[in-house]
């Protein structure tokens, strides 16, 4: 049967590396979930595989779309199976790497389906949250959606306005969408999770974004600084050297705080990907021999 490997795990912990050998011992093609690579404008500061590494193995969904384009997790859903379906008629494995965990999960289990709905109901929510704030909408999802305001995380706005915008469009509550029977897939699934202790990943963090800085990565972020707003750019890495460029920090300090947040979103991959109990678990060191003889058992 087809069989998808799928290789998770915090940033900077090494899924690249792991993902090519994974890819060059199955003579396989590599499916990129990271979410920051899509962009072609964006490749210092997304990590994105060097040119040495992306000609190791095939590679798919890496800079093939432009930060002016919006694209969608359920775009990238729609998009991967496709693709997946394609590459599974001439190839046995395929890998998939990445450490955006909702894009592994529309892979790998499918989304929850929810409608379009008018645009206008989430610039009147927003604009609502600003004059009146976040306790306005929080009272009124407890009024429209009593189960969505004691599940979902009432605190992140961008959560509570989703939840609101669609019950409002609908008229039906935005829980009655969640947690319906997905689409099963038609390729067998192993995930491998890669991590180390807490203290050497926020080393290798804090090493990458030194040498992410030698490489140039402020150059790269003045060229996009005219696009500021675009919500591919609202990222780790680009919105605190957008601040030094916009002289409200200084650089050592916007060096600091992409540091510090980027140990923030390693934590809460680390916290996504651990509720997983598919997930086999490897420190970063344990040898590639030892990692096949496991997966081997999973085929």
């Amino acid at each position: 049967m087809a069989t998808l490997i799928t290789v998770v795990g915090p940033t900077a912990i090494g899924k690249t590396a792991l993902s090519i050998r994974l890819a060059n011992y199955y003579n396989a093609p590599i499916i990129s979930c990271d979410s920051r690579q899509f962009y072609k404008e964006m490749t210092i500061g997304t990590a994105v595989p060097d040119a040495e590494e992306l000609t190791a193995a095939s590679h798919h969904f890496i800079q093939n779309r432009s930060i002016t384009e919006d694209y969608s997790v359920g775009q990238f859903e729609k998009d991967s199976l496709e693709k997946l379906s394609e590459l599974f008629e001439e190839n046995e494995v395929v890998i998939m790497v990445g450490g955006s965990g909702l894009y592994v999960d529309a892979v790998l289990k499918g989304l929850d389906y929810f409608p379009d709905v008018d645009e206008s109901i989430r610039v009147q929510l927003i604009a609502d949250l600003e004059e009146f704030g976040i306790g306005h909408l929080q009272k009124q999802l407890q009024e429209l959606d009593p189960l969505s305001y004691t599940t979902i995380a009432i605190d992140n706005p961008q959560r509570l306005i989703r939840a609101l915008e669609v019950t409002i469009g609908t008229k039906i509550p935005f829980s009655t969408f969640k947690n319906k029977p997905k689409s099963p897939r038609s390729f067998h699934s192993i995930k491998i999770g890669i991590n180390a202790d807490r203290a050497i990943i926020y080393d290798r963090i804090n090493q990458r974004v030194d040498l992410m800085m030698e490489q140039g990565l402020l150059d790269e972020v003045k060229q996009l600084l005219k696009h500021k707003e675009l919500n591919a750019l609202q990222t780790v890495g680009y919105k605190e050297l957008f601040l030094y460029l916009e002289n409200k920090m200084t650089l050592e300090e916007a060096i600091e705080e992409i540091k510090k947040n980027t140990r923030r979103f390693a934590k809460r991959q680390l916290t996504w990907f651990r509720k997983d109990p598919e997930i086999l678990w490897f420190d970063y060191l344990t040898k590639f021999n030892a990692i096949i003889k496991e997966v081997e058992t999973k085929i």
